[in-house]
């Protein structure tokens, strides 16, 4: 079982077929609580872009060139206020969870990613538990007002 992380940023970018293949990947095994490819494509873009002010990274862990799981980070260029990094798409293939997949990436963002990490997840999610296993708080409430 020969499992590589590979890291994508804007100094390594991902071709074109590879980042199709993310997208088509976070968008089947996000499920519920994923978005649509659009949103995930804007993502993985603004993670990529060299834009001093854009920035992130993306990361999969595959085999045989098949992505077993992947997560898109976004740099938040707001360090001195909010957590400098969002973790905003983690995933693995449902045929893989329960194999230490999630937890191999989120110990790999934690390590890569310059500053806090900051994440979303809806209270039913059942990730919410290893998110929290690797010190992740809830220490506020979220509220957004939609136009």
């Amino acid at each position: 079982m020969n499992r590589t992380i590979n890291v994508y940023n804007n100094s390594n970018l991902p071709n074109q077929q590879k980042q199709q293949d993310i997208i088509d990947f976070l968008y089947i095994h996000l499920g519920e609580y994923g978005d649509e490819k659009t949103a995930i494509q804007k993502c993985m873009n603004y993670a990529l872009d060299e834009n001093q002010y854009n920035g992130g990274f993306v990361m999969t862990i595959e085999e045989q060139d098949k992505i077993l799981a992947a997560v898109i980070i976004n740099k938040t260029g707001m360090s001195d206020y909010i957590p400098e990094n969002i973790l905003v798409y983690i995933a693995a293939h449902g045929d893989y969870r329960g194999q230490g997949l999630g937890s191999r990436l989120i110990e790999a963002c934690i390590e890569r990613a310059e500053g806090d990490i900051a994440l979303h997840v809806e209270k039913n999610n059942p990730a919410k538990g290893l998110y929290e296993k690797f010190g992740f708080t809830n220490p506020y409430l979220e509220m957004r007002l939609k136009k």
